[in-house]
């Protein structure tokens, strides 16, 4: 059909008005005052784009931006034409793994991979992170690029759990605070111990009721080594108390 021969069809350098249903009365309010200094933007949508999903970012922090940007603080995201708030969590871009440790800091100096909940968009869309800070002017901490819509991607933060010897007895030993009660102990049985001199083990029983713990080890350990163990627990962004930074004005 002939887009002039068609009644719901705006042609170009027409006026329209909009009428949007059910927005709140103090966003209506701040969006008009912000209409009469910068234009207002009204898009069309592709499929799915009006879903939510985690979205993966190769983002690298600004060269001029000199302040910590942890994880899961909240960021103005520019994505396309879109502007939204987020709480992103940063990883490793292993492309070699699909497993991905996690980073508590945006190092500066190379591409991390950010992940947040925010609507559907298709790559590759450019990326400006904006941070504001109370009693000054929001500034641009990074930059970067959408890399993928995945919800599946998993990102692991390592956490690490120290006890100390007790008693030694060639390659076996005795080892404490580490766990505080046997029923811990006996849950993380099949987990591998290492220390920090180099020697690898693992738990063999409780001793006691006080969370202590017979280790075997593949060499003799030393009074004065530190027994670890590696836990890795599933990390998922964090949700913004509000989406959109119009509230914010």
């Amino acid at each position: 059909m002939e887009q002039e021969d068609r009644d719901d069809c705006i042609s170009a350098g027409q006026y329209a008005r909009l009428h949007i249903n059910e927005v709140p009365t103090l966003v209506a309010s701040k969006l008009c005052a912000l209409a009469e200094t910068i234009p207002v933007i009204a898009s069309g949508l592709l499929q799915h784009e009006s879903k939510m999903s985690v979205l993966h970012f190769s983002i690298k922090k600004h060269e001029m931006y000199d302040s910590p940007i942890k994880a899961k603080e909240e960021l103005v995201f520019h994505v396309g034409f879109r502007q939204f708030v987020a709480r992103p969590i940063f990883s490793t871009d292993n492309i070699s793994s699909d497993k991905h440790k996690m980073e508590r800091f945006l190092h500066a100096g190379r591409f991390s991979i950010a992940s947040i909940y925010a609507p559907i968009c298709f790559p590759p869309l450019p990326l400006i992170v904006l941070k504001s800070v109370e009693g000054a002017a929001t500034a641009v901490a990074a930059v970067g690029a959408l890399r993928s819509v995945d919800p599946d991607r998993i990102i692991l933060k390592k956490i690490i759990l120290t006890g100390y010897p007790q008693r030694v007895s060639k390659l076996k030993a005795s080892v404490r605070y580490m766990f505080h009660n046997p029923e811990d102990v006996r849950w993380f049985k099949p987990v591998e111990v290492w220390t920090k001199c180099g020697r690898r083990g693992r738990v063999k029983e409780p001793v006691g009721t006080h969370g202590a713990m017979k280790c075997i080890f593949n060499g003799v350990l030393q009074q004065h080594d530190t027994v670890c163990m590696s836990l890795y627990k599933r990390s998922y962004p964090k949700w913004p108390e509000h989406r959109f930074p119009i509230l914010d004005v």
